[in-house]
């Protein structure tokens, strides 16, 4: 640790949000009390899973039904959102330790920056980064449009958002040091940013998890933030006694390890190259994978 107190190696978290740091999807509620309702929302989810429609067209109609004002629909929003109990005090250990906070998401910036100052307040929120797209909200709440960050099918490319802010980490960090990068998620939507993480955290029980264990994908699973706050307070301490050369080493992810050797496909390890898995050719080439979609139709598909 420094004499202020804050890490002495740079580390930047990305958060998701729905069904992560808050345990429902702020979308939903908005749509299902005051857009389509849950019978129509429930039928455009299914057409995302089936692949009939792309994420970025269904949310497109999803959030084209709202007809109310914007601060209109947060009534609703505090009656039946919950935060992860153990969320505040994470964040405030992350402001202690200097470990920058991010939210990392394919909702609407507004949104989430409105529910954040509502539960936070607006002092505490403020010291969250939010990753998102954003919005064209009229006045009147007759046209809800949203500005999506890239031209993709989902509208906001997680991954390479992730990249950016691990390029822009290294920019910022002292000469020579590699900044940790650490993911908190729950669903299998989180994957694209999951891979950029050196850190991958879980919701236990949840599809993000249950991916991990099915492809041997390193992680640490956790209840709630109260959890990761002493996960990541163990792992700024084995970094550290890695960095001096002593104790066992820190729990990276090897494949986001790998990401960060690789700087061109000639780059590819030969080991990798000659006999890739499916899985190494999905972290390696994203592109060229279409996003995993659950069998069961019942699965979580949070964004």
């Amino acid at each position: 640790m420094s004499s202020n107190g804050t890490t002495t190696r740079k580390i930047v978290c990305f958060s998701d949000f729905d069904g992560t740091i808050f345990m429902q999807d702020t979308g939903h509620v908005l749509f299902d009390n005051l857009g389509c309702g849950a019978k129509r929302r429930q039928m455009l989810d299914e057409q995302i899973k089936s692949g009939e429609r792309s994420f970025r067209e269904v949310s497109e109609e999803m959030w084209g039904s709202l007809r109310v004002p914007f601060e209109d629909g947060f009534d609703v929003m505090q009656e039946e959102l919950d935060i992860d109990p153990g969320f505040q005090e994470f964040h405030k250990f992350c402001i202690e330790k200097g470990i920058e906070f991010n939210v990392i998401s394919a909702g609407l910036k507004p949104v989430l920056r409105k529910v954040l100052d509502t539960f936070l307040g607006e002092q505490e929120a403020s010291r969250i980064q939010i990753v998102a797209n954003d919005a064209e909200i009229k006045s009147d709440g007759s046209e809800w449009k949203p500005i999506w960050r890239h031209e993709t099918e989902l509208g906001h490319d997680k991954a390479l958002s992730i990249k950016e802010g691990r390029a822009q980490a290294a920019e910022d960090a002292l000469e020579g040091e590699i900044p940790l990068i650490i993911f908190i998620g729950d669903g299998v939507s989180d994957l694209p940013a999951a891979r950029e993480a050196d850190v991958l955290f879980a919701r236990k029980g949840l599809r993000l998890e249950e991916y991990c264990i099915e492809n041997k994908i390193p992680y640490i699973g956790f209840d709630s933030f109260s959890d990761v706050k002493r996960e990541v307070e163990a792992i700024i301490k084995e970094d550290q006694e890695k960095t001096k050369g002593v104790g066992k080493p820190a729990r990276f992810n090897p494949r986001a390890n790998m990401w960060r050797r690789i700087s061109s496909r000639q780059a590819v390890p030969k080991f990798v190259a000659a006999t890739p898995s499916r899985e190494e050719k999905m972290f390696l080439w994203p592109e060229s994978f279409s996003e995993y979609r659950p069998k069961d139709a019942s699965e979580d598909t949070r964004a």
